[in-house]
């Protein structure tokens, strides 16, 4: 599905990402962890498009097709998602309108027509059903006031709306106690399937207790310099990134 080869990226002329070769296929999760300022969330911007990245060597391909120019909208109508670490307010907008705006344009890029309201509202109910979202919720205007839980919730909404081929989850458990990160990696792996995948970028171990990776890459100097099962997971909760540092030295 994604496949990354010797991808160097950066920012303003600062190289963050030496080199990245990655492949997820259909049906997998991959978790991407390192220390703060190893490149994680700089990947996560590559692969979605963010425009103050300049890729500078290497490719991006999805389903076999380079996105080198594709902008971060062709890129999400193409199924590439990405959530937040810092997701923005937008008052006077409901939850609702937005994902109706989302899911039509999305559909307009790919010649279709807009979805039918009685359509929608069903695939609505549905959602918020599966993620145990209360009605009242979806009438909010997006992200205003919400706790750290609920923003974190309600883009895994927008997740099970779009049902996207690539979810790309970045930090989504930052902030978060261990309730609401619960509820979160629940909705997620509740729309988990054999037809997508999800790439999980975190810290710390504890939400891989919950969203459980077929493969944990750790990132150090915007290369990924190990790569294993969950149990790298673990290993790396015990031994701490220093671990890393001093493999890479030697």
């Amino acid at each position: 599905m994604l496949k990354i080869a010797n991808l160097h990226a950066g920012v303003e002329g600062n190289e963050i990402l030496n080199g990245i070769d990655l492949e997820v296929k259909a049906g997998e999760v991959h978790a991407i962890m390192g220390p703060n300022g190893s490149g994680k969330s700089t990947l996560a911007s590559v692969i979605a498009g963010k425009e103050e990245f300049e890729v500078t060597e290497g490719t991006i391909a999805l389903d076999g097709e380079d996105l080198e120019d594709t902008s971060p909208e062709e890129r999400a109508h193409k199924g590439i998602f990405l959530s937040f670490q810092y997701p923005v307010e937008i008052p006077g907008v409901s939850v609702t309108n937005f994902m109706k705006t989302a899911i039509n344009e999305s559909r307009k890029a790919r010649g279709l027509e807009d979805m039918p309201a009685n359509q929608m509202l069903k695939l609505i109910r549905e959602k918020s059903e599966l993620l145990e979202i209360d009605r009242k919720f979806l009438s909010r205007s997006l992200n205003e006031g919400f706790s750290g839980g609920e923003k974190k919730r309600n883009e895994i909404f927008q997740m099970a709306m779009l049902e996207p081929k690539l979810a790309i989850l970045d930090e989504t458990d930052s902030g978060l106690d261990i309730d609401a990160l619960r509820i979160v990696a629940n909705g997620v792996n509740k729309l988990k399937s054999k037809e997508n995948a999800v790439i999980v970028i975190t810290h710390y171990q504890r939400l891989l207790e919950y969203i459980v990776p077929d493969f944990v890459h750790v990132l150090h100097d915007g290369k990924i310099v190990k790569s294993g099962g969950k149990e790298l997971a673990l290993e790396l909760e015990e031994k701490g990134y220093d671990w890393i540092k001093q493999e890479v030295s030697v």
